[in-house]
């Protein structure tokens, strides 16, 4: 499925999302994935989806001196916040790119790594052939999803939740990012488009979370789920916050237990 209201992270978005779930769900996958892209060394990235640079910053790190990173997203807003993550000099450039129209050459780059955006693109096969088109020959692309809501439980809660408020028209945000996971489907998509080595690994992380009440506002507010809600008159987006905190500890004893979580990582050459 797609919605168009669920690729627009702009506004106080970027903000909560950076602050709140940013050192909570985002962080250690970027570490992972970072890890892989920069195990062959490659001297020219490109990043799709990079959001607020949270992958960004691991790749910099990761990558030899001399590489150069090119960090690309959708939104302006949270670009904003990446770009004041890094110092004049290390090797990295950020501009705004629709990665299913890349505005870069043929085999432009030798790895193209994305964290949890391909859900949001709205022609899939399209992105898998545009990364195929500006990779070099033996380039690699690697990505990752997240897998669904039974592996998932907070973006499951987060979902009913607002459902709940809203039983006859639910707020889809949270069927999206969870929405695409069948790695046979994603598989064939790839080949389609013309790879030809495809690996996947499910990445099981689990994350001690010491504010229920962070994670439920950042999940609200530093997603599109917000705009979501204001268009659907009736609510206050507090008492929402306050619903998903106690379905967390109620369902999930978060801040007793550890937010589990599961991914699924694609690489691709």
């Amino acid at each position: 499925m797609h919605d168009a209201t669920a690729t627009r992270f702009t506004g106080a978005i970027p903000d909560h999302y950076e602050r709140a779930l940013g050192p909570v769900i985002f962080t250690d996958y970027a570490a992972d994935i970072a890890r892989r892209a920069a195990a062959s060394s490659p001297e020219r990235v490109l990043e799709t989806a990079a959001g607020t640079g949270i992958v960004t910053r691991h790749l910099r790190n990761r990558l030899p001196t001399g590489s150069w990173l090119t960090a690309t997203d959708l939104n302006e807003a949270m670009l904003d916040i990446a770009r004041a993550k890094f110092r004049p000099g290390e090797e990295v450039t950020f501009m705004p790119a629709d990665a299913t129209d890349l505005p870069f050459a043929d085999g432009a780059f030798d790895a193209i790594v994305c964290q949890f955006g391909v859900m949001f693109f709205p022609d899939k096969a399209r992105s898998y052939r545009e990364v195929h088109r500006v990779l070099a020959l033996n380039g690699r692309h690697l990505f990752n999803v997240w897998d669904s809501h039974a592996h998932n439980a907070f973006g499951r809660l987060a979902y009913e939740t607002a459902a709940r408020f809203y039983p006859d028209d639910p707020p889809p945000f949270f069927q999206v990012p969870f929405g695409h996971h069948n790695i046979d489907a994603i598989k064939a998509s790839l080949i389609d488009a013309g790879f030809t080595d495809i690996k996947s690994t499910v990445v099981r992380l689990e994350k001690h979370v010491a504010d229920p009440a962070l994670i439920a506002r950042g999940l609200i507010y530093g997603t599109p789920l917000i705009e979501q809600i204001r268009t659907r008159a009736g609510m206050d987006p507090e008492r929402l916050i306050e619903a998903l905190t106690e379905a967390f500890i109620r369902e999930m004893r978060l801040g007793e237990r550890p937010l589990h979580m599961q991914a699924i990582v694609f690489e691709a050459a």
